[in-house]
């Protein structure tokens, strides 16, 4: 059975949100810079501005940037991606990396969770159950009467 006609017995709307609050949309993450060249912390926040949604403010640590945004409307990744398309040379210490490579999986799902619909799990056996009586099924013993029956 294809999930749609799973929650189309079930009476789900999958709807996105279903109008709901969700929460965790908004993001605070911390982009670091390589030393060299100069300024480009500088030129990045001033690129990154540009940008509907995104804001952008100095870091604590020296060569950072903290910047705020929607996961709706970007992604970590997307951002440092677009960086680095424009020649900024970010921060590729192990340390980054792996915070790095954590906050994409993070996102990603996250952006793959909201786009998909709501899970049935209330409800699920009370669909299967529908799908089964309207269908037609094989629940036909072959054996013989006699063989079937232990006496």
């Amino acid at each position: 059975m294809r999930r749609e006609t799973a929650y189309k017995l079930a009476g789900r709307r999958h709807d996105q949100h279903h109008g709901a609050v969700v929460s965790g949309l908004q993001k605070e993450r911390e982009i670091r810079f390589r030393p060299l060249p100069p300024n480009q912390v500088e030129q990045a926040a001033l690129a990154l501005r540009a940008l509907r949604g995104l804001t952008v403010r100095e870091g604590a640590r020296t060569r950072s940037l903290i910047v705020s945004y929607s996961i709706l409307d970007y992604s970590l990744e997307s951002i440092e991606q677009s960086l680095t398309d424009a020649g900024f040379h970010l921060d590729n210490s192990l340390y980054t990396k792996l915070v790095r490579a954590l906050v994409y999986y993070v996102e990603s799902t996250q952006r793959h969770n909201l786009s998909s619909p709501e899970r049935l799990i209330k409800k699920s056996n009370e669909v299967y159950i529908k799908v089964y009586d309207q269908h037609p099924h094989g629940d036909h013993d072959d054996t013989p009467q006699e063989l079937r029956d232990y006496k």
